[in-house]
């Protein structure tokens, strides 16, 4: 007997899913109960298959049409596009989700990708979107700006050793040239916050089903990138010395659930790397775990930028390598008992 999906809530309004706006968190509350006895849906503590939703910085700098880097895809619309599928989704199958993580990508103004950290021999900081890779700071083409290393509580010297070292390292392990980013996602700023539509099905969610959601936040450490939620890209600096770590409690935590899936932006950047990272989690400890990963391919979509640069091919690898490795791709509107390992 097939298990039957739950309607979507009279309160959803798809048209304003790429729209900024406040949550009417005390009428959702009290909808919530309401949804939960009217359609009988438990306690998620009751669950006997655990589901986790970990939904990767869906927040407005990436999602609303006209934000900082707003991810449209080929079609102009993709993320919001996306968001309308993974509301829909969160709401049809609310009782069986059993907890929601969204990642919170948080940024300040002087960090390692953005304009500010570096400048040229004019004292000129790069454009957005300018790659810079080992090879330009060995020929001095970037350098660590020596005006914001007080700032940082370091020296000029330990700057540019570090953006030498930090480069290099992306570089031998086969990550993406040092990009220059847009200021986006500042902590305290509007671009910071989820998207409402998703933000208002998360807290739905939560109150439906007495699970508080888990928030993780990254992206702060203003001498590292952090696409990945589960590990910034760089650990250690020129002498060793360790400079972040790796999300460890939220890896342990993940793989505790019987299923996780994956939703969130951008496709080719921060929910690749986090995918990836958690993919060298299973395989370093038990590679049939990747069993219980499920991506949703119709919730998310690369970094396209016209004209600049068009991340598509990478993220298609990306899933097909995720995918051959034993993860589920699928889609948001199939059924969940008929995907293999799930058991409603």
């Amino acid at each position: 007997m097939s298990r039957n999906e739950l309607p979507i809530p009279s309160h959803f309004d798809p048209d304003r899913v790429g729209q900024v706006w406040r949550v009417q968190y005390q009428e959702r509350a009290e909808d919530a109960k309401k949804w939960a006895t009217q359609h009988e849906i438990k306690a998620a503590v009751k669950d006997t298959l655990r589901i986790c939703l970990l939904i990767v910085d869906v927040q407005n700098t990436f999602c609303i049409p006209g934000f900082e880097l707003f991810v449209g895809g080929h079609s102009g619309t993709a993320s919001v596009d996306d968001n309308q599928r993974l509301c829909e989704f969160i709401y049809r199958n609310l009782d069986v989700i059993t907890q929601i993580c969204p990642t919170m990508d948080t940024h300040q103004a002087v960090q390692i990708f953005h304009s500010i950290f570096l400048v040229d021999e004019q004292g000129e900081h790069p454009a957005p979107f300018t790659l810079i890779s080992a090879e330009d700071v060995e020929k001095g083409v970037w350098k660590f700006n020596p005006e914001v290393a007080q700032s940082l509580k370091v020296d000029e010297t330990y700057g540019q050793n570090f953006l030498r070292h930090y480069t290099q390292k992306l570089k031998t392990g086969g990550k993406y040239d040092l990009t220059i980013w847009p200021y986006h996602a500042m902590l305290g700023g509007i671009g910071h916050a989820l998207v409402s539509a998703v933000e208002e099905a998360i807290f739905f969610h939560g109150m439906a089903r007495y699970c508080p959601t888990d928030f993780q936040v990254k992206g702060a450490n203003p001498f590292t990138e952090n696409y990945s939620v589960l590990s910034p890209e760089v650990l250690a600096d020129v002498d060793g010395d360790q400079i972040a770590e790796k999300n460890t409690g939220l890896i342990g935590k993940l793989l505790d659930f019987d299923a996780v899936f994956i939703a969130g932006q951008a496709k080719s950047h921060c929910v690749a790397w986090t995918i990836d990272d958690l993919l060298s989690e299973i395989e370093d400890s038990d590679k049939s775990l990747a069993d219980k990963i499920y991506l949703l391919e119709d919730c998310t979509s690369p970094v396209v930028i016209p004209g600049m640069a068009d991340y598509t091919d990478q993220a298609e690898a990306a899933f097909q390598r995720f995918s051959d490795a034993g993860m589920h791709v699928t889609t948001s509107t199939d059924p969940l008992e008929s995907l293999p390992g799930i058991s409603l």
